[in-house]
């Protein structure tokens, strides 16, 4: 258990927001996103669970001093930050954590290393490897692409955010305009340096290989029009995750929880039924 100050700390340092009685869920935020992204699941279950939200170091409304390029050039920095929040924040119960996107992938690292801490995980759009490495996994982009991203993001500080929005909301796919809208916005408010660190620990991470080691029971929900995590990574984590199920979402874009919100709240208040 931590103690008053250790806990003052990490309050903090990520802005903890912990709400409701019941069941605990951790929410565990995407790429350059804050907990505001989860506000529609939250309104949802606020009668009927415990919610934990925090933001990641130089994301939202976490304190930018804390925010330290070594530790966040990989994943495991931001494992860490999630472990050291379920066990100050969670409960004395073990927890469900419900992630997005990269946050499914720090997820699976904090359960891999400490697996008493959740009873189960769910993931919205998940991918432990967003390049492609043909014949056998299809990521979803070249490495020259992914690059260009990055590059766009130290050329033009403001100019990434409105691309990525929009690829997350589906807009092409027919996606919400708003909640691209909402997107720009969030993605704006992270600080410009640790928003480059961030997106290179995502999208040149490789976390294949620690799939195996994931023993933790997981519901992967997989998007059936997403650009950016293809419904062929969703049944690739099926096929070799020891203990998941696939559900495969009939939406456009990235991020359900924030375009079809009814429908998240929904999927994990039957987890908790069948749980």
């Amino acid at each position: 258990m931590s103690s008053y100050h250790e806990t003052e700390a990490l309050q903090d340092r990520h802005a903890i927001t912990v709400m409701g009685e019941g069941p605990t869920i951790v929410y565990a935020n995407g790429f350059g996103c804050n907990q505001g992204v989860w506000a529609d699941v939250v309104l949802g279950l606020r009668n009927s669970h415990r919610q934990v939200l925090f933001d990641y170091a130089g994301i939202g409304r976490s304190n930018p001093r804390v925010f330290d390029a070594k530790r966040y050039r990989t994943l495991h920095g931001y494992a860490q930050d999630l472990l050291s929040v379920c066990k100050a924040f969670a409960s004395t119960e073990r927890v469900t954590l419900v992630a997005h996107s990269v946050g499914c992938s720090i997820g699976m690292l904090a359960a891999i290393e400490a697996p008493e801490l959740f009873c189960d995980q769910i993931w919205i759009g998940p991918s432990p490897c967003f390049l492609n490495d043909p014949p056998d996994y299809h990521g979803g982009f070249e490495r020259h692409e992914l690059q260009g991203l990055l590059e766009l993001m130290q050329r033009n500080p403001l100019g990434w955010q409105p691309v990525l929005a929009g690829i997350v909301a589906g807009e092409t796919q027919g996606g919400s305009r708003a909640v691209a809208e909402r997107l720009r916005e969030i993605f704006c408010s992270a600080d410009t340096q640790a928003a480059q660190v961030f997106a290179e620990a995502t999208f040149f991470a490789d976390h294949r290989r620690d799939v195996s080691d994931m023993r933790v029971p997981v519901l992967i929900l997989q998007h059936r029009h997403d650009l950016l995590a293809p419904i062929e990574v969703g049944e690739w984590l099926q096929a070799r995750l020891p203990r998941a199920r696939l559900q495969v979402l009939d939406v456009p874009g990235h991020a359900a929880h924030m375009s079809h919100p009814k429908m998240i709240i929904e999927i994990i208040r039957r987890c908790f039924e069948i749980g």
